[in-house]
């Protein structure tokens, strides 16, 4: 006689689904936050794309390197009225032909005329100075905020690399004690596994950010500095929305067998999507908005570089702390710790692994003589003897 127990078999954590519920379209699951995306079942996928981004950022950082501002390299800067008919290409070509060499770059800033040409280069000695200065007032005849024709109209300031040298250290060192305070925020804040995917949703987001900054060629300038700081602080608030909501969903998950901690977390995430696909929506629009006032219209660096580190780092880190920091967490969990048994367990008693044979529809399950042996009965069978009768 065959036995219709099924036998026990491992479970693969990394390849089972969640349980499915109902059919609901793209922007119904969305927006009602009910669990409908694998973000965790598919998290080799989110790993391999976070991976390959990571890579891409490294490789740009590590071959192209940054540009960087005047404020950290040194040299040179001079502006000139940018009259109406002037351009950058005139401007550089003169430049070119006093000095023999070009410059580092040159850019219109501002509009009207308060717009002015700024032409970045190397340090150049007086004598340089003198006669790039000759060259520029011979050509465009520069006026003077009174109107006047007049040589002061063009200024040129110097920026030392010593001077360059300590703004890149403070930089650094400012850089360096936000992510020490931040990473000892998250560890007081959230359990170890918690504080452990928060730091790498942290450093993904800094790598990646900078690694796009360096593929677009920006300057790298104070302000940018200044952006990417105030990016991982809304990187940390992301994170910190997430998981409480991943802490709320997992509370009492290891007491209970219907479902597991990687679903609960995957609801979770679900739960908060809309809620940082909103957020980041709102917060970038006005960034876009100053990206294109300050490209187009303005053509302020320092806005420049200031909205495009935002933008970035708001995508990224919208991304991160939902499709990288949530898998990473229930990739600990289920590694080290209780969640991998309970979740065999609750798989296992979907599955029906160790619950005995199911009788089939309509069928009557034969009855053997009741254990007389003295042996404890099987627990959930009912009594066998009558009860005492109660003694008035």
């Amino acid at each position: 006689m065959s036995n219709d127990n099924p036998t026990e078999e491992s479970v693969n954590l990394d390849s089972y689904e969640p349980a499915q519920g109902p059919k609901h379209g793209f922007f119904e699951r969305l927006y009602t936050g009910t669990g409908g995306f694998p973000i965790v079942s598919r998290r080799k996928f989110f790993y391999t794309l976070s991976a390959v981004l990571l890579l891409i950022s490294l490789l740009s950082i590590g071959v192209r390197g940054f540009t960087l501002g005047i404020d950290f390299e040194g040299g040179s800067r001079i502006q000139i009225p940018a009259a109406e008919g002037v351009t950058t290409q005139e401007v550089e070509d003169v430049y070119s032909q006093a000095l023999g060499h070009g410059p580092v770059s040159v850019q219109k800033v501002g509009s009207g005329e308060a717009a002015t040409i700024q032409v970045r280069s190397e340090t150049l000695n007086l004598e340089q100075i003198e006669q790039l200065q000759t060259a520029l007032y011979d050509e465009f005849q520069p006026k003077d905020s009174s109107g006047q024709v007049s040589r002061n109209a063009i200024s040129i300031a110097e920026i030392s690399e010593t001077w360059g040298g300590q703004i890149t250290q403070k930089a650094l060192i400012a850089l360096a004690v936000f992510v020490l305070l931040t990473m000892i925020y998250i560890a007081i804040r959230f359990e170890r596994d918690m504080s452990i995917a928060a730091i790498v949703s942290l450093f993904f987001n800094l790598f990646v950010t900078a690694g796009i900054y360096s593929l677009v060629g920006f300057e790298v300038t104070p302000a940018a500095v200044i952006g990417l700081l105030t990016i991982l602080g809304y990187v940390l608030y992301d994170n910190v929305v997430v998981f409480d909501k991943v802490e709320e969903n997992t509370r009492g998950v290891l007491h209970l067998n219907k479902r597991t901690y990687a679903e609960q977390a995957n609801l979770a995430a679900n739960q908060t999507l809309m809620r940082s696909i909103s957020t980041t929506v709102i917060g970038i629009l006005p960034i876009i908005g100053m990206l294109v006032i300050a490209v187009w219209l303005l053509g302020v660096g320092t806005l420049k570089d200031l909205a495009l580190v935002q933008l970035v780092g708001m995508i990224v880190g919208a991304y991160s702390s939902i499709f990288l920091a949530v898998p990473v967490l229930v990739s600990i969990k289920e590694r080290w710790g209780p969640v991998a048994a309970h979740t065999k367990k609750v798989l296992d008693k979907r599955a029906g692994v160790g619950v005995g044979a199911r009788v089939p529809v309509g069928a009557t399950a034969a009855r053997g003589p009741r254990p007389t042996d003295g042996r404890a009965p099987r627990p959930g069978s009912r009594p066998s003897g009558k009860r005492q009768q109660r003694r008035h």
